[in-house]
């Protein structure tokens, strides 16, 4: 079965573990082309497209971060195409219900960004996102592939990752899921990802104990393993 590695706003950073998947970048990514509008539509379109492209009916999707969102979209909108999910290091939402939080949060973010450049606001933009014990070349890595996201892409994507919303789908999604969670993960915590656990029907949770949002930097072989359990189950 067809494997289908989807990156979080930072980029791919996936190194080894695409040897074996297909390493899809956004549009827009990559030197890829952007899209007209970044949406969570639109990118689903687009994977949809690129599965045709290449004969795949059916495939696995492991999803990080904002790919986890594109992964839990495209499950409610072509759920004949998805063999399992793996969802790592996400959520069925971004933030809360109120407006004032993702105006609060586009602030935040974009903040470093204002005068600046990505190369030279990549490295507030990973603050919070490491673990305590995070292998040393975690950082390095991660930096490498936030500096290669074009700034107007960077932009859109975190205007695009501020629209989601797929609670309502969670108890609908009918594929085998695995979860993989860091104990120390800021940007999606353990609680969020136990209750999404508890909400999809039949789904497991995989637990790395203090790893923080990038466990594919941080504990690659405790990462590849939780991966591979997951694939194979």
């Amino acid at each position: 079965m067809t494997t289908i590695l989807l990156h979080g706003i930072g980029g791919p950073s996936w190194g080894a573990l695409a040897r074996d998947a297909i390493d899809w970048p956004f549009p827009g990514f990559c030197g890829t082309a952007p899209l007209p509008a970044m949406t969570f539509p639109a990118l689903t379109q687009a994977l949809l497209a690129a599965m045709d492209a290449r004969g795949i009916a059916k495939a696995t999707l492991v999803g990080h971060s904002m790919g986890g969102m594109v992964a839990q979209d495209f499950c409610a909108t072509h759920p004949d195409r998805v063999a399992k999910l793996v969802l790592y290091g996400t959520t069925p939402a971004f933030g809360g219900r109120d407006p004032s939080f993702a105006d609060a949060f586009l602030r935040a973010r974009l903040g470093p960004l204002e005068g600046s450049t990505m190369r030279d606001a990549a490295p507030a933009m990973l603050e919070g996102m490491f673990g305590p014990d995070a292998a040393p070349d975690a950082y390095p890595r991660a930096l490498e592939a936030m500096r290669a996201v074009p700034d107007n892409v960077y932009r859109e994507t975190l205007r695009c990752l501020t629209t989601f919303d797929r609670r309502a789908d969670m108890a609908r999604i009918a594929v085998p899921t695995v979860l993989i969670a860091g104990e120390k993960d800021q940007a999606a915590p353990l609680k969020t990802m136990q209750r999404m656990a508890e909400t999809i029907p039949g789904a497991r949770l995989l637990v790395i104990p203090e790893a923080g949002h990038l466990i594919h930097l941080e504990k690659p072989a405790e990462f590849a393993a939780a991966l591979r359990d997951a694939l194979e189950s």
